[in-house]
Order: C-alpha cells, then structure tokens, then sequence
C-alpha cells in the first residue's frame, strides 16, 4: 500500500490523474469510478485534458434505490455533470436503482464486472471506515448487493436532500470482493474526519467492522490523502 500526501484535493486529483495516464498507456479499457466530493478534482482534470475515453468502458460502485437516473440526487446525475457529459465513454455502467427485482439487478450487474474488468478503481472512505455502501459487518466475500443504509450514512447524506426523510434508505453497491477484483486501486481521502479511518485501514487488523482495511491484502492500492487523513498514521 502506497501513501501519497498532497496539499489538497486539487492536486490529489493531479496526482490521481497521472496515475491513470500511466495505466492507460499500460492498456486499461475499464475505470472503477466513484461519487463523492473526493473525485471531482480528478473528473475535472480527465475534463480538461486531450485524453479520449470514447474507446473506454465505466462501471460506477453503486446506486441509490428509488432515485430515478434523471433525479438531481441520483449518482447517474452526478456522474454525468462531473464526467459524461464532457467525457463520455464507449459505454458507462451503473446499477439500475429503480429495478422491480433489485436482487436480479445485483446480479446483472456482477454479470457486467465479469465482462469488464476494472483496471483502475477509484474510492472514497467513510469515517466508518466503509467503501462503496459496504458498511462494517460486510462480508469480505460480497459481490453487488442490496444495502440498507446505515443511520450515520443517512445522516451523512442529508445535506443533499430538502430534509431527511427524503433520503433514500436503500442502495446497490458492488461489494469487497467486487472491489478487490480490480486490478488497481487508488483511494482518496482528506480532513481530519477521515484520520481514524485511514489509521484503522493501514495499521490496524483486516476486519470486516473496519471494510476498508481489506486494502491490506490488495496488490496496488495508492492512497492519496492530505495531511489531516493522514495526521495518525
């Protein structure tokens, strides 16, 4: 596991985005790609450059259930305010939230990562340590899956809705294993929020009531962080 510290997200997403021109010319055709504040800088950089993606394919990590692709809220607008819209690729998958048979959904879903393996998988961290929507207790083994969010998720997420109650409950994430398949990680994180979950991810043991700390057994992961994630390690 490799640590890189940077100012500020800005260049984190600098750094971020070298990394993914050098797997790009190592051959990627498939990018992980996650919601969140912590990418922007790195979408706005794939923006701005000359870098075609239009022969690239796109799996995000998750999806709320209930929120239409077009509602504001939902991770399809995110990502297509932040990327598709200047950048589209060859085709961009996320999983469907409004599915009638959302369990069927999962496993449409773990059909596609079967077809495409991501090469370079971007993640955020929770302050509970979780990646995607796996929150602790998640089973290391999980492939996508149906989640109930967790008060503290939903809590966390009510900034972006006009009240609480509003706030989907439910979401499909790809899960752990999921997420280890891919063949390179890099996971941003930054404020001092995220310090005892990155101390708990590099130093403490691998458990699942800590799911990011699975990153241990993974071959290549880079950690970009600033120095307040990055304050107890």
């Amino acid at each position: 596991m490799k640590t890189i510290i940077v100012k500020n997200q800005l260049e984190g997403g600098k750094v971020a985005f070298d990394l993914l021109k050098e797997s790009l010319a190592a051959g990627a055709q498939t990018l992980g790609l996650a919601t969140g504040s912590s990418p922007i800088a790195l979408y706005q950089e794939m923006i701005e450059s000359d870098v075609d993606f239009s022969e690239l394919y796109s799996v995000n990590l998750d999806e709320y259930v209930g929120l239409a692709p077009d509602h504001e809220q939902s991770y399809h607008a995110f990502m297509q305010e932040h990327l598709f819209n200047a950048k589209p690729f060859k085709e961009s998958f996320l999983p469907d939230g409004m599915a009638e048979d959302l369990e069927q959904a999962a496993k449409d879903y773990d059909d596609i990562l079967s077809q495409h393996v991501i090469d370079f998988q971007i993640l955020g961290i929770g302050s509970n340590g979780h990646i995607g929507f796996n929150e602790p207790g998640t089973s290391f083994d999980s492939q996508t899956h149906v989640v109930d969010l967790t008060d503290s998720t939903i809590e966390s997420n009510s900034r972006f809705f006009a009240s609480r109650d509003q706030v989907p409950t439910k979401a499909i994430s790809m899960g752990i294993a999921s997420i280890m398949a891919a063949k390179k990680i890099i996971l941003f994180a930054y404020g001092d929020k995220k310090a005892d979950a990155i101390f708990k991810m590099v130093k403490g043991p691998v458990t699942e009531e800590v799911p990011a700390s699975v990153l241990q057994h993974h071959p290549d992961v880079t950690l970009i962080l600033d120095e307040a994630a990055a304050a107890k390690l």
